[in-house]
């Protein structure tokens, strides 16, 4: 039987749904809508860098302008219904998905121990009693009030002294949990203290056959088409090899299909999907014109290669590239409007200053700039500044840049 094809602007349109950026942006953006957001995304990744907001920060304001981080905070401090934990990299994660983290705690145990071990982080294990009974004693603690008298190292975020490394390793095996960030420097707390016991106790976590399921159903939830490696990549918590046997085993008892996903240079390659992708009611959906500001660790992007294949969107973050060797800049923004993928800006917020500036704009090939564009430009400008908290915004001569 021949595969159902999606061509391209139907690739978009399931992708984009299933990311939350089909529709115009707009809706209460705290609370239970705020974490009904974060369920359909999966998780949010944490970032630093903050030129204009935080990644996390831009990836809920995008999706809901009327986002502001307060209310991140209050779900993640206060309510306690969001964990922190990693994904690919760091993340706030709904609390319901918590038990589907203990394959990956269970795994992270064995992983960072050897890996530490091998990296020198001489005497970290023999912290880790001292690092709890300190915490069990005065509460929350970041790493600056433990390891008191420990050298500090002076050679980056990964040079840790032994009671950072402790805690780092407590928190990712599930002893600890991270409780707030303050100054984005993480607390830990006793996950005892933190979560109901019926959450985190190991005689009722998913076997790991039920979370290799659990991770495979919901990423392809969220993909709504991929291959077994984009299923394993999505959580990060099984194997390739893991997601390819779920995946035949699948395929076999009709739960997902083959599918030809057709990318933007007219290729056809093979993926998997539910056996109604065609009859998706994302394929009737025409994702909104409204051009937006999107994170560089977008969801919808995160993923390189699918996005050039999907949308002919070569993106390299270059912050660790050094500057005389970058093509655009530190920290550059994704632009879309509607299914496309228009641009890339390199904007930054100087707050002493209470200025939004655009340093530079780069049209993709094929865009026009226009009076049109440039003013929905700048009206998601207007918008964007508003979460970075500044009151005017200024071009830069020389500004719009020719396509590279």
């Amino acid at each position: 039987m021949t595969p159902f094809t999606l061509t391209n602007q139907a690739a978009r349109r399931v992708f984009l749904e299933r990311h939350a950026l089909s529709d115009t942006p707009r809706g209460p953006a705290k609370g239970a809508d705020l974490l009904q957001l974060i369920e359909r995304l999966g998780f949010v990744q944490l970032d630093s860098i903050n030129t204009v907001a935080r990644a996390h920060d831009l990836i809920l304001f995008s999706r809901k302008p009327q986002y502001r981080p307060k209310a991140l905070k209050r779900l993640y401090d206060h309510d306690r219904v969001l964990f922190e934990h990693w994904t690919h990299d760091a993340a706030v994660i709904p609390v319901k998905f918590y038990p589907h983290w203990h394959l990956r705690r269970t795994r992270d145990a064995e992983l960072l121990r050897n890996r530490w071990r091998d990296w020198r982080r001489d005497g970290f294990e023999a912290q880790f009693q001292p690092v709890l009974d300190m915490i069990r004693e005065r509460g929350p603690l970041c790493s600056a009030q433990v390891g008191e008298g420990e050298k500090r190292g002076s050679g980056g975020w990964w040079d840790w002294h032994p009671s950072k490394t402790a805690l780092e390793y407590l928190w990712r095996s599930g002893a600890l949990c991270v409780v707030k960030r303050e100054g984005f420097q993480k607390h830990y707390d006793l996950t005892e203290r933190v979560l109901e016991s019926s959450v985190t106790d190991p005689a009722n976590a998913p076997d790991t056959d039920e979370t290799i399921d659990w991770c495979c159903r919901e990423a392809m939830n969220r993909l709504g088409f991929a291959t077994h490696g984009e299923l394993a990549a999505f959580w990060a918590h099984v194997t390739p090899v893991e997601a390819k046997a779920w995946c035949a085993a699948a395929v076999a008892r009709g739960d997902i299909v083959d599918v030809l996903v057709t990318g933007v240079d007219g290729v056809a390659r093979s993926a998997y999907a539910w056996p109604d992708i065609a009859d998706d009611p994302a394929l009737g959906i025409e994702p909104t014109s409204r051009l937006r500001i999107l994170s560089p660790f977008d969801p919808a992007l995160r993923d390189r290669k699918r996005a050039e294949r999907l949308f002919g969107f070569d993106y390299r973050i270059e912050i660790f590239v050094p500057e005389p060797k970058r093509k655009y800049g530190y920290y550059v923004f994704p632009l879309m409007e509607g299914d496309r993928i228009v641009g890339r800006v390199d904007v930054k917020a100087f707050r002493g200053d209470d200025v939004m500036r655009v340093r530079a704009l780069w049209p993709e090939r094929g865009v026009r700039w226009g009076k049109g564009r440039h003013a929905a430009f700048e009206a998601e400008l207007d918008r964007v500044r508003r979460l970075a908290d500044v009151s005017d915004i200024a071009f830069d001569d020389g500004w719009l840049r020719d396509p590279k």
